[in-house]
């Protein structure tokens, strides 16, 4: 019994491309050939093939069948190794499917990581920021920082602050930020564990900076002024 290329294709329901791709790379060793060119396979040409085949769909890569050459031994260890990269791949395409479930159902901004979700009616610079901040906080600050996103209630100075253009007066940027200071502060204190201690380890220095950067970056002077209003306000007492 002997087989062209494409019918040893259709019987190990592969195709000739990959057959030929198998010659190439040495996982199928080539046949004889009749006078006129022809391949001709035989039976055990057909049975490698089909174990070529099978492990393709296992998973292995052609790199791996080869290391496992034509030994007909039961592959163990090298079943054991691919079972646990299969699950470390199921493990992270169930992450990636509670992150994006996460995102859908809260419109979220795909710049965030999952459980920090809640930007819906945040101006750009803000959400740039939250951006910036969840990239450089460190775990427990970040927690304190997902918390405070969470559960910080709106206050009416949020839109003005928004809105506020970058020649508004500067009896509008006081009046502002006296308005905005208390929020600010009862902020701060039911999100204590945001704020960096004093004598403060180097990655929280580096996120400190990295945020009054940003800040300075996103925000116009008026802004910038009210803010700036607003710390003093905020160390007066």
């Amino acid at each position: 019994m002997a087989w062209s290329t494409r019918e040893i294709a259709d019987l190990a329901g592969t195709s000739l491309r990959a057959v030929r791709h198998y010659h190439e790379v040495g996982l199928l060793a080539e046949p004889e050939r009749l006078p006129n060119g022809y391949k001709q396979y035989g039976v055990a040409h057909l049975v490698r093939l089909l174990r070529v085949k099978r492990l393709v769909d296992l998973g292995f890569s052609l790199a791996q069948i080869a290391e496992m050459g034509d030994d007909d031994h039961h592959p163990e260890q090298a079943l054991r190794t691919l079972d646990a990269e299969l699950a470390a791949t199921v493990e992270q395409l169930q992450r990636v499917r509670i992150e994006l479930g996460l995102l859908l159902r809260h419109r979220a901004s795909t710049d965030l990581p999952a459980g920090l979700v809640p930007t819906a009616g945040l101006s750009d610079a803000d959400r740039s920021l939250v951006v910036v901040m969840t990239r450089v906080l460190g775990p427990q600050r970040l927690e304190a920082y997902t918390e405070l996103l969470r559960s910080a209630t709106t206050d009416p100075t949020d839109g003005e602050f928004d809105e506020l253009p970058a020649d508004a007066a500067e009896a509008v940027r006081r009046d502002l930020a006296d308005r905005m200071a208390p929020y600010i502060r009862r902020i701060r204190e039911e999100h204590s564990a945001l704020a960096s201690a004093p004598g403060t380890r180097p990655e929280d220095r580096l996120a400190d900076e990295t945020a009054a950067k940003a800040v300075q970056e996103l925000y116009n002077p008026a802004q910038l002024d009210v803010l700036r209003r607003v710390r003093d306000l905020l160390k007066d007492g």
